[in-house]
């Protein structure tokens, strides 16, 4: 059985090659990397707008409610830069060739995910950690050592509830034969993360923190920097949610990958 350091050596040689051969391509690079650049942005005219139209939007600012989409950039980010081969599982399974992932002896999930690195997304984590800076020096937070450590648990516990709602959305292709709108579906509805959760009403509220729970992507967590006076208590929580719904999720990649047959002969 490998060691983790092995997997480590081992994901650094296949992102190098990955890299390596996508760098050839460097004007698609530039381009879809200006394009995520700008598509980052335009959120922030979004909440612009919201905000002119709507002053009082349950009390939040338009500087708090750009340090929450920050927060949602980071986050999301992982799931972006690396793990972003879920999106292809559907097109492997009904070609046929993810029979090719159970030839090595290799973790699954991490032989099929280290296939692919978005370069691009760092474009969009680099985003995120500006704005969080700026929004940050804006409402003259106090970045304690504490409060750093709780930043980056709280980073990584919102990543990983990311990473789980997308792959476990690709892992109905193991079971049914047009699973876009299932992926997608997970894909959009992760655009009302970056909203404060107070302002949906009660059944949408409680379905974006106990169904689905978008609201531990940005908004919960955010709530600790911002207004820890009026932190809810499931924020807490946030590092439970983010490794129980992904042991959840490698638990129904393991029944997916153990249910698939091939396309048969």
């Amino acid at each position: 059985m490998r060691t983790l350091a092995e997997y480590f050596r081992l994901y650094i040689i296949i992102e190098a090659q990955y890299i390596k051969a996508r760098m050839q391509y460097r004007a698609d690079f530039i381009i879809s990397s200006i394009g995520m650049f700008f598509s980052s942005l335009a959120t922030l005219g979004v909440f612009w707008v919201i905000l002119e139209s709507v002053p009082d939007l349950a009390g939040w600012t338009l500087m708090e409610m750009i340090f929450i989409y920050a927060f949602y950039m980071i986050a999301i980010s992982p799931m972006q830069i690396l793990f972003d081969h879920a999106w292809q599982i559907r097109f492997h399974i009904l070609q046929g060739s993810f029979l090719k992932y159970y030839f090595r002896p290799l973790n699954m999930m991490f032989y099929y995910m280290s296939e692919m690195f978005d370069i691009k997304g760092l474009t969009q984590l680099f985003v995120g950690v500006a704005l969080l800076i700026y929004a940050s020096t804006q409402l003259n937070l106090d970045w304690t050592p504490l409060r750093i450590l709780l930043l980056f648990i709280t980073l990584i516990s919102a990543a990983l509830v990311q990473i789980s709602i997308i792959v476990t959305a690709s892992c109905a292709a193991f079971w049914v034969l047009d699973s876009y709108p299932v992926l997608g579906l997970a894909w959009k509805l992760r655009e009302f993360s970056p909203y404060p959760m107070s302002i949906f009403d009660g059944a949408f509220r409680f379905a974006f923190t106990y169904v689905l729970p978008i609201g531990f992507v940005a908004f919960y967590p955010s709530q600790l920097f911002l207004r820890p006076e009026e932190v809810s208590p499931v924020v807490y929580f946030s590092p439970i949610v983010g490794l129980g719904l992904f042991a959840l999720t490698y638990w129904i990649w393991t029944k997916g990958v153990n249910s698939y047959t091939g396309t048969g002969s």
